[in-house]
């Protein structure tokens, strides 16, 4: 973090479209130099927010500060802030050099001292060789870089990204993940960023704010919101868990409330594992599905539950499971996650024996 100073600060911030609120009193304060992201589903409020931020919509309710300053009521040009869209929006007509260069030339700066501003931005991304070419030379890529450039070409002090990588293929988009955070390292500048992708979002963020029904559902690292998930909607959006209701908990768990179990913390075997927090539970083989690193298994165990189970394919697994294998579920008590206050903990439950 560069600054003590937050660089956003929202207050009650609320935005209501007709009888449909999209954003409902939404207190958040995103850190000078941080890479913030907001995940949520569509119609969580995620991108509302961006757009609030932005000035390209007015709230109900609420204040947005920009590093102290109040600019609720302000224009979008009025604030020290830029946006990055998904499409880009390049000018075809214009040279990738002219296409950085043009916020500065909007603003007044003269010829020479925005080529030079616009070679630097382009050397920040790594495409100052392509300065002469047009943006239909270019990969997808590099078109999000050159947006890139020329969102930072005239120094906001925050920059918004609005699913930046959602129009690349999968391949160029894991790229570009690791580029934008180097990009964003080596500039400083706050990153706020919007997305639906909670891969995305856990490889690129210092911190996260889970959107649901236009309300953060849950504040916290990327770490916190995997390992600790606060809410039944956290746990199943951010990642993939393993559910388990009440009746389930008390039957499998040994525990009051709604839980939760992340898959790779599930091992299959065919005997059971004793010691202290070790828990067993006996099923059959659904499915049984390649992912080249890890192999996923569906279980439907005998106590009337599916649980699905990631493994790593390597050299040290027994053997292959198959559809119809009658296998047992092992896992540690330690890796049962609380998704309600309660968690009260209730005599052990022997596991169903193996038919």
């Amino acid at each position: 973090m560069t600054d003590s100073q937050p660089a956003i600060r929202l207050t009650g911030l609320t935005k209501e479209f007709g009888a449909v609120t999209a954003v409902d009193h939404v207190d958040l304060e995103i850190a000078a130099g941080e890479f913030f992201s907001m995940l949520g589903p569509s119609g969580s409020g995620k991108t509302t927010v961006l757009r609030l931020i932005a000035g390209f919509e007015q709230p109900t309710e609420g204040t947005i500060e920009l590093f102290g300053k109040d600019v609720t009521k302000r224009a979008p040009f009025d604030r020290d802030v830029n946006t990055v869209f998904q499409d880009y929006a390049l000018f075809p007509h214009m040279s990738v050099l002219e296409n950085v260069a043009y916020g500065l030339r909007v603003r007044g700066m003269g010829r020479r001292e925005r080529h030079e501003r616009a070679m630097r931005a382009l050397a920040a991304v790594r495409l100052e060789q392509m300065a002469s070419r047009k943006p239909s030379q270019l990969s997808g890529g590099q078109r999000q870089r050159i947006a890139l450039a020329r969102a930072t070409v005239v120094e906001p002090k925050v920059l918004l990204l609005d699913e930046p990588l959602g129009a690349l293929d999968l391949k160029l988009r894991e790229q570009m993940q690791v580029e934008l955070k180097q990009i964003q390292r080596e500039l400083g500048i706050t990153f706020i960023f919007v997305t639906h992708d909670q891969e995305e979002a856990l490889t690129l963020s210092d911190r996260i704010a889970v959107f649901n029904n236009g309300r953060i559902e849950q504040l916290g690292t990327p770490a916190e919101l995997y390992e600790r998930p606060a809410s039944r909607f956290v746990a199943d959006f951010v990642g993939t868990s393993n559910l388990f209701d009440d009746a389930r908990s008390r039957a499998l768990l040994g525990r009051a409330g709604e839980h939760s179990v992340r898959p790779e913390k599930l091992t299959v075997g065919t005997a059971e594992l004793e010691g202290d927090g070790v828990r067993n539970a006996w099923g059959t083989v659904v499915e049984a599905i390649y992912l080249g690193s890890g192999i996923r298994i569906v279980v439907d165990l005998d106590a009337g539950t599916r649980v699905t189970v990631l493994e790593q394919n390597d050299r040290n697994r027994a053997h292959d499971d198959e559809r119809g294998d009658r296998v047992v579920v092992t896992w540690h008590d330690a890796d049962v996650i609380a998704l309600e206050a309660s968690d009260v903990r209730l005599p052990d439950a022997a596991a169903p024996a193996p038919a």
